[in-house]
């Protein structure tokens, strides 16, 4: 045990006190807030966008909008399941966007998909697995295993019920058990 010195402890402020300081104009707090959260949260889209030019630009659109609404967090509420909802509505936002572009342009010929090396192990990238997933499954999945939030936490951040996280969960480890099952027997062959 240490001695009391009598001066108050200095500790990194957490999370919900750095939106409060932000809440207030707060520059540094801002910086701080922005340093600390911007891993996490590009980590969420460039697991779902396969493109780091995509999720960086998630990731200045999520800022943009946590800067404009920062007066909605509520004092006292967890932090991040409120930024993983605004950066749920920027995904959803960027893939209607996305999806509304590629309508409107023509593609004539569709590019081949990259052939694996010889030498190149059978094993698909987390991303390639993502990948196989309904974007809402994919979405589940990043925030339960990459950003390591819990049940709770993801159905307050997607706006629906812990039955439904769970549900969207098992799915897809369903999904994958049975997409990594196929890929197996087909390389034994």
């Amino acid at each position: 045990m240490q001695p009391d010195t009598g001066a108050p402890e200095l500790c990194e402020p957490n999370l919900e006190q750095l939106m409060i300081r932000y809440q207030q104009a707060d520059a540094a707090a801002a910086a701080i807030l922005i340093e600390r959260l911007s891993p996490q949260l590009y980590g969420f889209f460039a697991a779902q966008m396969g493109s780091r030019a995509d999720a960086d630009d998630m990731l200045q659109e999520l800022w943009l909008r946590i800067h404009r609404v920062r007066h909605t967090y509520r004092t006292g509420q967890p932090l991040l399941p409120w930024a993983y909802a605004i950066a749920h509505r920027v995904r959803v936002d960027g893939y209607r966007r996305r999806r509304r572009l590629s309508r409107e342009i023509a593609v004539d010929v569709l590019p081949e998909p990259a052939a694996r090396d010889q030498g190149q192990s059978d094993v698909l990238p987390f991303e390639e697995l993502l990948a196989t997933l309904p974007e809402s499954q994919r979405e589940v999945v990043t925030m339960l295993k990459v950003d390591g939030l819990s049940i709770e936490e993801i159905a307050r951040a997607t706006s629906s019920t812990v039955g439904a996280v769970k549900q969207k969960a098992h799915r897809a480890y369903e999904r994958l058990r049975n997409f990594l099952q196929a890929t197996s027997k087909g390389a034994a062959r």
